[in-house]
């Protein structure tokens, strides 16, 4: 079959981007179904009816709130051993003090990928789990519709106020009554930016007239950035906030009231890595540390040994019961339990029992087979031994079996919410590999057909052959189709849980299995035909003579891509990354424009020049044509001549091929010179080999003297 190469290459887009698609299909699974804050309201289930006749319980409203005012320290990029470990008792000894056998309950906060700030704060407020598709919206992050903790407190007439990083105004605009936000793209700006959030406090915490506080401090996070976690800057920085933290756990205490007790939370949205960034899933980037301080809890006798392993999801279904507000309609989390467990039996029993009933609702709305789902089953039965348990204390029954069936429920209970909230993790978390597979097999066949046929099609009026038919006739295509149905049957009926692709039409799976098969046979057939004859006959093999070139193309989109990847802060610190990817594709991409206009146009002259001719005599513009210039030479960007005798000759020509080469091994020893940016910053170059020769010439006279 014989086609144009245009028609070729956007043939090739299009099979290329069906396996993008199913790539990222199974890379970006089907999100927990959230509903937006308009589906939410409604009233809160009731307790657990009894199960015969008799009385029936008349609790139907959100209990009351545990703790008085909040206030919620968000330390962007602290990391676990921050606080827990030697740092936290050497530069944060107040709170270090408060950890150990202060009124505290400390946990280690589990992240999930992507670590980075928008979507830890969707997190932390809604509960739920934000996906790698997030990680886009970091860069102007908009207004969050779904049901949360923010809005939440604002419908129930809380006066929230918020000072620290402006990616809170922008996700919950109009909520506070007071705010002064931070930019966080001067990564370079470890003090003012957070001076800008300190200075309100001695004004804010004398006042009465608010019941949330929430401080996000970014300048930990530009520490990392620069210097890592190891640069002496930390421990300033750390010791900056210990005395912030003792300044507000000092003045909530001193205006406490004998109803209700004041909490103050001390978290981190994510971690940091070895060198300073965050954003991926190591154990220092998504690790960080959530504690729990307040005079409703009991004075610790006992040294902390190791913090409890929570999910940093779990904070909004918590803060929610404290404050005495509907839990987040789309939260995965469950109840951190030592916060929200002193209170009565019947009190705790309600606690959980809201947060199982949320998370129970959550899953019917994404899983059609939730009745079979452990948690919900666990869920269903501690319900209706808490029904039991409401008959015998509505009937006045205060004996000590009515304590321990309690605590036998309230053991049901946490078990059950333990198994719902993984089920719902692994939800959004579990990846669809074989819909993931596909797709990269269909992009590696499409790209590898693509550069076996470039030397076919370097013209956009080059037409050559396809090889299509054999493919379709061929006992292979066949097999291949047999035996990759044959997969596809095996992979559908042996998953635990249904993919993406298994979900398709029998039709369009065949379909797409046939299209495997004929990209596979088409390209054996191409190589069989590249050893028979090593050049396709072109028909016309004139350059394209449009004022673009492949060049100028490679420049103007390197640098649109370039301006775009400095909207975001995480970026910046590594920018040099993109000219060195940029420079060396512009090398390779002169590299071959070089050999083209130098062997292969030269290699195609004789045949073109007659071809040009016979068009030019068929239409009578010219009698004579013995000497045609060669066309798709007079628009190259690299070779402006006029003939097939303008090539370059002798040492010229393979001067000028050798120069990209030369321009790659001089960047990369300039690369070498002084390693730039945070990733690589550790690795040995060619600055310390010279400085630290340059030392020992200085010093060594006076070692000698």
């Amino acid at each position: 079959m014989r086609l144009r190469s245009g028609v070729f290459a956007s043939s090739c887009l299009l099979m290329e981007a069906l396996g993008v698609a199913l790539f990222l299909r199974g890379f970006f699974p089907v999100p927990v179904r959230s509903l937006s804050r308009r589906e939410v309201r409604g009233d809160p289930p009731a307790e657990p009816a009894p199960s015969g006749p008799g009385t029936v319980s008349n609790w139907t409203k959100i209990p009351p709130p545990l703790f008085k005012k909040v206030v919620i320290v968000l330390i962007d990029s602290l990391r676990d051993d921050f606080l827990f470990g030697p740092k936290g008792k050497q530069f944060m000894p107040y709170t270090a003090q408060a950890v150990e056998k202060g009124t505290s309950y400390s946990f280690i906060a589990e992240a999930k990928p992507p670590t980075v700030t928008m979507p830890r704060i969707k997190a932390l407020m809604t509960g739920s789990i934000p996906g790698f598709i997030d990680v886009i919206m970091n860069l102007n992050s908009p207004a969050l519709l779904d049901d949360n903790l923010i809005w939440q407190a604002k419908t129930s007439g809380k006066r929230i106020i918020f000072y620290g990083d402006d990616t809170w105004i922008k996700l919950f605009p109009k909520y506070f009554v007071e705010y002064d936000g931070t930019t966080s793209f001067f990564v370079s700006d470890f003090t003012e930016v957070d001076n800008n959030v300190t200075r309100h406090l001695d004004r804010v915490l004398k006042r009465e007239d608010w019941d949330l506080l929430i401080l996000h401090y970014l300048g930990l996070d530009h520490i990392g950035h620069l210097t890592g976690p190891n640069s002496p800057l930390v421990g300033l920085k750390l010791s900056e906030m210990d005395n912030i933290l003792k300044k507000i756990h000092i003045s909530l205490i001193s205006k406490e009231e004998a109803s209700l007790p004041n909490l103050l939370v001390v978290c981190g949205d994510h971690g940091m890595s070895e060198t300073g960034s965050h954003g991926g899933s190591s154990e220092g980037e998504v690790r960080t540390p959530l504690l729990f301080i307040s005079s409703a809890f009991e004075k610790r006798s006992d040294p902390l040994t190791q913090p409890e392993l929570v999910q940093q999801t779990d904070l909004a279904s918590t803060l929610a019961v404290g404050l005495g507000l509907p839990i987040p309609r789309n939260s995965v989390g469950k109840l951190i339990w030592p916060v929200v467990g002193g209170k009565t039996m019947r009190e705790q029993l309600r606690f959980v029992h809201l947060n199982g009933f949320q998370l129970s609702r959550l899953l019917q709305e994404n899983t059609p087979a939730y009745e079979k789902d452990p948690g919900y089953e666990h869920f269903k039965i501690a319900e209706k031994s808490h029904g039991n348990w409401i008959k015998l204390y509505l009937e006045g029954n205060n004996s000590e079996i009515l304590l321990n069936f309690g605590k036998k429920v309230l053991k049901q209970y946490l078990e059950a919410l333990k198994t719902l909230s993984s089920s719902l993790s692994k939800q959004v978390a579990q990846y669809d590999v074989y819909s993931m597979l596909v797709g990269a097999v269909i992009i590696m066949e499409v790209l590898l057909l693509l550069l076996l046929s470039i030397p076919k099609a370097l013209s956009s009026q080059a037409e050559f052959e396809v090889p299509l038919s054999p493919p379709l006739f061929s006992l292979l295509f066949y097999l291949m189709c047999l035996v990759l149905c044959a997969v596809h049957v095996i992979v559908c009926t042996s998953a635990e849980s249904l993919c993406y692709f298994c979900s398709l039409s029998w039709l369009t799976a065949v379909g797409v299995m046939m299209l495997i098969s004929v990209l596979m046979c088409g390209i054996l057939s191409t190589i069989a035909r590249v050893f028979e004859n090593s050049r396709l006959p072109l028909k016309n093999p004139v350059v394209s003579s449009s004022n673009w070139s492949e060049i100028d193309l490679l420049i103007v989109t390197g640098t649109l891509v370039h301006v775009l990847s400095l909207g975001a802060s995480s970026f910046i610190e590594e920018e040099h990354q993109t000219w060195y990817f940029l420079i060396n594709t512009l090398c390779l991409v002169l590299c071959q424009e070089l050999c083209r206009n130098n062997f292969l146009l030269k290699e195609w002259d004789p045949q073109h020049s007659t071809t040009v001719k016979q068009n030019f005599d068929r239409i009578g513009e010219v009698s004579e044509c013995k000497n045609i210039d060669i066309l798709a030479t007079s628009n190259s960007k690299l070779g402006k001549t006029t003939s097939s005798a303008g090539f370059i000759k002798g040492s010229d020509k393979w001067i000028s091929l050798a120069s990209p080469w030369i321009i790659l091994i001089c960047c990369r020893l300039l690369r070498s010179l002084n390693q730039t940016g945070v990733q690589w910053a550790h690795r040995p170059d060619f600055g310390h080999w010279l400085t630290r020769d340059m030392l020992l010439l200085v010093w060594s006279p006076r070692i000698a003297y």
